[in-house]
């Protein structure tokens, strides 16, 4: 048997480390782990608006994190491996690929992969911005799983700044809506329009939505300029969702992104009204400008609630983070004004109306319209603190997201010829305490890897006779990532490229053992489920 050496190449039989076992444990068969946990969050990322769209989903938090059996954790040495040093570099004893230590194949045992999906987009509203998080789709190709298609949201309208923007049916459900509610004021108003006024009010919910999408913009065209990737916007029911895929650096820069689209529904609304002072009221044109001056004031003054996760929650989150020093200090309160902003809403916004605090005499509000303002407080209360506990949640990851190193969650890996039979190789496998096959060629040169879940396919009997080269998938240059890597960065890199297992190698090019695709989801989902 041979073991991968400094330069990436195969040791020598007779170059073995003084401390490698002398005498291998029996050799076992693979056994299938348990199937991964699901992804700790779907798409979209965002809560609708006016609070971002309940998780990219809504991923319920566990309570407890099903592992693997010789699964490593994060900040736990990798299977079989030496435990890291506190620099992150593996202890002695060796790397995953070459050094000492238990748990093969057979201990180990062999998992599904499941989608990775570390961390979704962050989101900005035209009632405000959620964040949520999401990490890579699965891959396409000869021996991957078949790739998830990427999130569309609806019908594509067009890629303003290249940043594509989506119509989601919901949409066309509260166009109708707005038809019908404003149709109907149109009738007291300009009685004369008879079923015309259905066609007017269809014109205002389009514009209205037009300028919802130009508050979205807004926060588009900041993240560009802030270098800050743009995943897409989304107008659906309660407005608008602008998904950003990460934070923002300095909280100058958070509080200005969140800042800028309150400030264009602001300066909307002084536009409609400039446009009104020459027109006659009392006319079509007349009663559009001032329904679009309101309805652009409305939004501006909702998004600029100190709550999380409207806009003005991300600048009182800023402000307390420029305070305090610590991003998390400036989420948890936002997101607690939050909370109480949606008790607020629940019970003070039918009280309003029914004061007649809103336009509405109190003797007029009664019924069925006190039954849809409770409902349409609900609905927003809801919203926001549906929002608020997601931007919490996100916060955590984020606070979490550095303990996901490379280095600490890579299983070591026996290098085989591709000629070599699976039995074989499982053999040698267990002899060496590893957990994961990397095929050669003749001159030690990584070439690809055995697939997990096509071993847990094999059976037992049929061994001897499958080539491991049958099994492995080829290895391109998105699939070798550093030891190093670790966090966002780590996130990434298996985004660009996914897979089921990677090859990990140390910045010398020495081979430092397989990461598994799984193994990262088990440490994700429990980051999201450990408290701050």
């Amino acid at each position: 048997m041979v073991e991968s050496g400094g330069s990436g190449r195969p040791r020598p039989e007779n170059d073995k480390p003084a401390d490698h076992p002398t005498t291998p444990p029996p050799p076992s068969t693979p056994t299938p782990a348990t199937e991964p946990p699901p992804n700790p969050s779907s798409p979209p990322a965002t809560s609708p608006t006016p609070g971002p769209e309940a998780p990219e989903p809504g991923a319920p938090e566990p309570d407890e994190t099903p592992t693997r059996d010789g699964a490593p954790e994060p900040g736990e040495a990798p299977a079989g491996g030496g435990t890291p040093a506190d620099d992150g570099a593996a202890a002695p004893g060796g790397s995953p690929a070459t050094g000492p230590g238990g748990g093969g194949f057979g201990e180990g045992g062999f998992g599904e992969r499941g989608d990775l999906h570390p961390e979704r987009p962050h989101a900005h509203s035209s009632a405000g911005g959620g964040r949520g998080t999401v990490l890579g789709e699965g891959g396409e190709g000869k021996g991957r799983p078949p790739k998830a298609p990427e999130p569309r949201g609806g019908l594509l309208m067009g890629r303003p700044f290249g940043v594509p923007v989506y119509v989601a049916p919901s949409w066309f459900l509260v166009a109708a809506l707005i038809t019908w509610v404003f149709g109907g004021q149109l009738d007291r108003v300009l009685p004369e329009l008879g079923a015309a006024r259905y066609l007017v009010s269809l014109f205002f919910a389009v514009a209205f939505y037009a300028s919802v999408l130009v508050h979205e913009l807004a926060h588009t065209v900041a993240a560009l300029r802030f270098k800050l990737p743009v995943r897409r916007i989304q107008l659906q029911f309660f407005g608008g969702v602008s998904e950003i895929e990460k934070e923002a650096e300095t909280p100058g820069r958070e509080f200005w992104l969140a800042f800028v689209g309150p400030l264009l529904s602001l300066v909307l609304a002084g536009v409609f009204y400039l446009a009104l002072q020459p027109v006659e009221p009392g006319t079509v044109p007349g009663v559009l400008l001032a329904g679009l001056m309101i309805s652009n004031l409305i939004v501006a003054v909702f998004n600029l609630l100190p709550g999380l996760p409207l806009d003005g929650g991300r600048m009182l989150r800023a402000v307390v983070w420029k305070i305090t020093g610590k991003p998390m200090s400036g989420t948890v309160a936002a997101a607690w004004v939050g909370r109480a902003l949606a008790v607020s809403v629940l019970v003070g916004l039918p009280l309003l109306t029914q004061s007649g605090a809103l336009g509405d005499a109190a003797e007029d509000s009664v019924g069925m319209d006190t039954v849809m303002d409770a409902l349409l407080a609900a609905i927003l209360a809801a919203i926001i603190w549906t929002g608020a506990g997601n931007s919490l949640r996100m916060a955590r990851l984020r606070e979490h997201l550095p303990e996901l190193r490379a280095r600490n969650l890579t299983r070591r890996a026996v290098p085989v010829e591709s000629a070599t039979p699976l039995s074989e190789a499982l053999r040698r496998a267990n002899d060496a305490g590893a957990r994961a096959l990397v095929v050669v060629d003749a001159h030690g040169e990584p070439l690809s890897l055995v697939r997990e879940a096509a071993i847990v396919g094999v059976p037992e009997h049929r061994r001897p006779w499958v080539a491991v080269s049958g099994l492995a998938q080829e290895l391109t240059d998105g699939m070798r990532v550093s030891a190093e890597l670790a966090g966002e960065d780590l996130l990434d890199a298996l985004r660009a490229t996914p897979a089921t297992e990677y090859l990990v190698v140390e910045n010398t090019g020495e081979i430092y053992g397989v990461l598994s695709a799984a193994d990262v989801e088990r440490a994700f989902v429990k980051a999201m489920a450990r408290p701050s």
